[in-house]
């Protein structure tokens, strides 16, 4: 069936545009040197929702978790709405909150918590269910009541876990902001779509992809060393 946009858009059409893509390299230092600064504003963006959204949604996960270990009857319920969350299309998220937020940062950020919530909240609840029970015994023996054995006990040992949940969150984060530029703050993402846009200009592109992928690694080495500096019983017990 071919293709209605006001007119057939015919096999030699689609052969004309493709001929039109000039023929850039796919990078350029030439461009960096020449948009360093919308480079660096860009990037700042990026690091910033990435850091508030993770902010935010450690501040409500993590106690989500607390509660759905706790309290097996809302176990159900708030794995089922964490899940119904992270299922909602992006773009279909931002066009239901902007009559509400605008097209602000605010807006992306509530999406990116929410997309969050759902891995973070498994990783806690997965680290607190895998503490033994021989350990909770232990301390229950010694005189740990129902809060000291929560945040002596169970939680240090299910960090490992939280931080496992954290950095996968943190990655899948830092992709979710590109999405933010259908909005205008999308940092990398923006730089990406006007590329996009600009004939499909590659070095602007790549360039930002190249920073987006270098940031995701850096959230993750970040959290992983974080892991490795407040869980050292974790080194010793591997070596």
């Amino acid at each position: 069936m071919p293709f209605r946009g006001g007119a057939d858009l015919r096999p030699d059409d689609v052969s004309a545009m493709l001929d039109a893509v000039p023929d850039d390299p796919w990078f350029s230092w030439s461009y960096i040197q020449n948009n360093a600064d919308a480079l660096g504003a860009a990037f700042t963006e990026h690091v910033e929702l990435t850091a508030l959204a993770m902010l935010f949604a450690a501040v409500l996960a993590i106690p989500l978790g607390v509660c759905a270990y706790r309290a097996r009857w809302l176990t159900a319920p708030i794995l089922a709405l964490s899940g119904v969350l992270y299922t909602v299309p992006s773009l279909a998220l931002f066009a239901l909150l902007a009559p509400f937020l605008g097209l602000t940062a605010t807006t992306v950020l509530v999406g990116l918590v929410m997309y969050a919530l759902l891995i973070i909240v498994r990783g806690t609840l997965t680290g607190l269910r895998q503490v033994p029970e021989e350990v909770r015994d232990a301390a229950d023996g010694m005189g740990y009541g129902s809060f000291a054995m929560l945040m002596r006990i169970e939680i240090p040992l299910a960090m490992p876990s939280i931080l496992t949940g954290l950095r996968i969150a943190a990655v899948s984060t830092v992709a979710l902001v590109t999405v933010g530029a259908v909005l205008g703050r999308g940092g990398l993402g923006g730089l990406i779509l006007s590329g996009f846009r600009n004939n499909l200009y590659k070095p602007q592109i790549v360039t930002a992809t190249v920073l987006c992928v270098a940031l995701a690694l850096a959230c993750d080495l970040l959290l992983s060393w974080l892991g490795r500096l407040i869980t050292p019983w974790t080194r010793k017990a591997a070596r």
